[in-house]
This record gives structure tokens, sequence and C-alpha cells, in this order.
């Protein structure tokens, strides 16, 4: 849990944060200013929250294609986020990215993923490099259920286990692989044991509780640090929101969405537990912060065609 009232409140004012920004990436989609695919994660900012704020600033985070929340809870500017889905200069990626491959080097934010499980084998190998610079570095790879089925999730865990390589791998169960519910994708529902058989030990969240998902991502990531060896974190959460944007949502009875939402909403829940917090002034408070973001983003220049040659090799 956190280490007290202002670290709580931080933590319910990114959440909320998340939660507006989504909110508002979806409306400006559906006003055709941003461009690309579009995955929301709204609903899953206990995950992320929980998860970044366990970790140290020397330590990586690695995506998926869901990751506007990762880039916010690493620090990354929201206007910079923003700016980065309407495809401008001045977008945390250039413009270049997207919503699907924004990064952030300085924050050590190595990017979204738009290959489903694609992410993992390049977090083993940013794991690789932080032990081969003999450094306390630890790299944390988020992905979701669906990506427990890819290929690059058994080599990477074996690969990782074999050459004790210090890389939380966190699965994200929101309990749907796009349209597909874990129980038809999956034989072990289980997803945390899914290592076992390599030799990775597994560790289960509450993906819906902040606080318990800090908790046992603390406690992964600091066994990592010190065994420096990997280990399976699954966060069962629920997303609110489609798959992307482009989801009819036919594959889930509305009811049960309703009832998530009523019953589970992460910020919500943790809210009643905080004391004298005004949340519909913080709501306020972000909102403006948000409107800014858009407004920042809107009067922002696209690249220019000279600049269709930048940031293709490394300066050095």
């Amino acid at each position: 849990m956190a280490d007290g009232l202002d670290e709580a409140r931080e933590w319910l004012a990114t959440m909320l944060l998340i939660r507006r920004f989504e909110e508002r990436a979806g409306q400006m989609y559906a006003k055709n200013k941003v461009g690309g695919f579009l995955h929301l994660a709204i609903g899953e900012e206990a995950t992320i929250v929980g998860a970044v704020r366990a970790m140290r600033d020397e330590d990586y985070l690695i995506s998926t294609y869901r990751s506007h929340g990762h880039a916010i809870a690493r620090g990354t500017d929201p206007k910079r986020v923003m700016a980065e889905l309407f495809g401008k200069a001045t977008g945390v990626s250039g413009g270049r990215g997207g919503s699907m491959h924004m990064f952030d080097g300085e924050r050590r934010f190595m990017g979204g993923y738009g290959i489903v499980g694609g992410n993992l084998p390049l977090a083993a190998g940013i794991a690789f490099s932080s032990d081969y610079r003999e450094t306390e570095e630890v790299t944390v790879c988020v992905f979701g259920d669906g990506a427990a089925n890819q290929g690059t999730f058994g080599e990477t865990l074996n690969l990782a286990a074999l050459w004790k390589l210090p890389v939380v791998f966190m699965v994200t169960n929101n309990q749907f692989g796009m349209g597909t519910s874990l129980e038809r994708h999956s034989a072990q529902t289980d997803l945390h044991k899914r290592g076992e058989g390599y030799g990775v030990p597994g560790l289960r969240a509450d993906g819906m509780d902040v606080g318990d998902t800090y908790e046992v991502m603390s406690e992964a990531i600091e066994r990592v640090r010190a065994d420096r060896t990997p280990i399976l974190v699954e966060a069962v959460t629920y997303r609110f929101a489609g798959h992307s944007m482009a989801d009819p949502e036919e594959y889930r009875e509305k009811d049960d969405v309703k009832e998530w939402r009523e019953q589970h909403d992460p910020i919500k829940n943790f809210a009643e537990k905080l004391e004298d917090v005004d949340l519909e002034a913080l709501d306020e408070e972000i909102g403006a912060r948000i409107d800014a973001a858009v407004e920042f983003a809107e009067d922002s220049d696209f690249p220019t065609p000279e600049s269709i040659y930048d940031h293709l090799y490394v300066d050095g």
C-alpha cells in the first residue's frame, strides 16, 4: 500500500488522469484527429499505476499497443502524449510513433509495441543489457492475456530463466484476447502458473486494486533485483471499453460491463478508501490538464517533409 496519504493521493490523481486522457483520446479519434488504431486502457488504470509506482527511475518499462497510460504514469507530459496521437512534431516520438509505438527514452519507457507478444523478446534483450553492464536495473514487460499464447511467450520465458535475466513479465489479464474470452483461448486460465514449466515462479494480483497491484509488483521487482532471475505476475483486471475503437463488443454482455463499472471501478473504490479527498475538485483540475493537452496538440505542427530522414540512425 502507499506509504502515506500524499502518495495515495498521487496514485489516485494519476489513475484519474489516465482515465480522462483515454476518454478524451477516444473522442478525438471519433473526430478524426487521431490516425491509425486506438486501444484504450479504461478500467485498467490500477494495473498501470500499481506497477509503475513499484519501479525505480532507472528500471525499464516496455508495453503493448495499449500504452498511453504507461507513458503518463512513467512521467511523460500528457501534452506530448496527446500530440503524438495527433501525429504532431511536438509528440513524444515526434509524431512518428502514434498510439501504439510511442517511446520516451529519457524515462526509460521503451515504448508501446503493435505486435501481440512481440515485446517479450525485446524485454529479455533489455534485461540482458542490464546484466551485461552489471547494473541493478530491472525490466518490466507488460502484455495481455492473448499474448501468453504466442510462441514468443514460451521462448522468452525459457531463455530468461536459462540466462537468469532480471525481468518481470506482467500479464494484464483483462479476460479477453480481442473478442475471445480467456476460457476459450487458454487451457490454463491461471496465467501466473504458465511459467512453472520454465522455472519461472508466478504471482497474482488484483488488477482492479492499485494497492494490491503495487504490493505484488513491489515483491516481484525486488526479488528479481536481488536474485537476477525472472518472475511472472498476473494482474487480473477488466477493460471497460472495447479492444480498440473499432470493436463493436458483440462478444460480451452489456450487463457484465455495467456490473464491472459499478462494482469494481479501480478509481472510485480507491477514492472511497481515502480521507479528505475532494474527487470533484481533483477531476476538475485534471479536466483542465486534458483540455490543455488537446489544445497543445491542435496548435502543434505536423512534421515537415524535410524531416523524413530524421531519427533513422543513432548519433554517436
